[in-house]
Formats: structure tokens, sequence, C-alpha cells
């Protein structure tokens, strides 16, 4: 019996730990000054500053997947602060001056939960996903690896859908170009080999092949060309 009952614990983490990576790990907080006002427009990240959150009017920001042993950067003014995360799941920041930062943790931050770390975190238009985020889910596959990265992206059974909802009589799937080649699916590419993934939900240079948007793959032997 203690058996059975310990198995079923181990099924519930197991279900828990999976399901944090599908969604990524909220980590919320919010950029101050000396006196404690809020900071707009503070650029923040942690992998790759082509893949950041943008603080807001209130100077909150909202970011997935920061690990205990992370380091943050905040980009203000020109400046960039570093602020180690030390196992924090949430961070104020308050910069009083070029050599002084304050980071605490706060509890209030951490109940603003996922949903707003979906509107606060996004991905450079001109860039997009770094292959170091996509490593960082833990995933080897690159559709699966995008869930949940990219806003309006749904990835199930292999397939992509970039706009619109999958029916029985329409073609959803979005074009997929690796290195500027077409290909079928993606499926042959590992995370480790991706140098960065833009995502086009408007795709009309394309002609109608970019119809239902285009996922395009830079490898990091394509980058060096």
């Amino acid at each position: 019996m203690k058996r059975f009952f310990f198995l079923i614990l181990g099924v519930l983490a197991f279900v828990s730990v999976s399901a944090q990576k599908q969604d990524g790990v909220p980590f919320n907080g919010i950029v101050e000054n000396a006196f404690g006002q809020p900071l707009k427009g503070a650029k923040v990240w942690v992998v790759s500053p082509n893949y950041f959150a943008t603080s807001d009017k209130m100077g909150k920001f909202g970011l997935t997947n920061v690990m205990p042993t992370d380091t943050i950067h905040v980009k203000f003014k020109k400046r960039v602060y570093d602020v180690p995360v030390d196992s924090k799941k949430s961070i104020r920041v308050r910069i009083a001056d070029e050599l002084k930062i304050e980071a605490q943790e706060d509890e209030e931050l951490v109940n603003i939960g996922y949903g707003f770390v979906k509107r606060r975190e996004s991905c450079s238009a001109t860039t997009g996903i770094p292959g170091e985020v996509l490593v960082r889910t833990g995933r080897t596959n690159v559709l699966e690896a995008m869930q949940g990265l990219v806003p309006g992206l749904t990835v199930s059974n292999g397939r992509a859908i970039i706009r619109g909802i999958a029916t029985i009589n329409s073609v959803t799937d979005p074009l997929y170009i690796v290195d500027g080649v077409e290909v079928q699916s993606l499926s042959f590419v590992s995370v480790y080999d991706v140098d960065r993934v833009e995502v086009l939900k408007d795709a009309n240079i394309y002609g109608a092949k970019g119809a239902n948007g285009a996922i395009l793959v830079t490898t990091k032997r394509g980058a060096k060309k």
C-alpha cells in the first residue's frame, strides 16, 4: 500500500513538472527608481537581449523559465544592470544610481501569475527567438520548444498552427523554411542546432504558400554563411 502511495506521489510530481515545462515558469518583477517610483520602458532579459520583456507604466515586467541561479539584466537609459536571481520567485529592482541597485523578493508580484507574463514578455520581431531560449525549455523538438513562447502559436501532434483553428477541410500548416530552403517539417532539426527562429504571422511575401504564416529557422551552420 505504501509503495502504491509513493508511486502516485511520483506520478503527480512528474505531471506537475511537465506542466511547468509546457507553460513556462512565470517570473514577475518591477523596476523602480531610488524613490520607489515605477520606471517604464526598462528592457529586461536573461539569456539573450533579443528575447526580452519591457516594464509597463507601473514598472512591472514578466518573464518565463527564469532559473534560481540566473542573472537578470535590466537596461534603462542605455545602462545595463546585472541582478542575480538568488532563488527568488519574483524580484523588485530599485535603481538608486549607477553604482547602487537593490533587489528584493516580493510576494505580491508572485501572485500576478502567468497571465501577466504572457502579456508582458515579448520577442524582437526582427531577430526572433534565439536558440539559447529554445534549449532552456528542456525540449529537443523545435516546435515543442516554441510552445508557450510565441503568442497565438499552437502545437499539436507535431503540427503548428499560427493563424486560425484547424478543421477537417482546411489546411492550416505554416510554411517551414530552414536556412532559406523550404521543408515539409522541422522534425529533423534539433534545438541545439538552432541559431534563431522567426515566426511570421503575415507571410504574404511567400505568396499562397505563406497564407498560414511561416516559421523561419536559421541554424548555427546557416548563420555562419
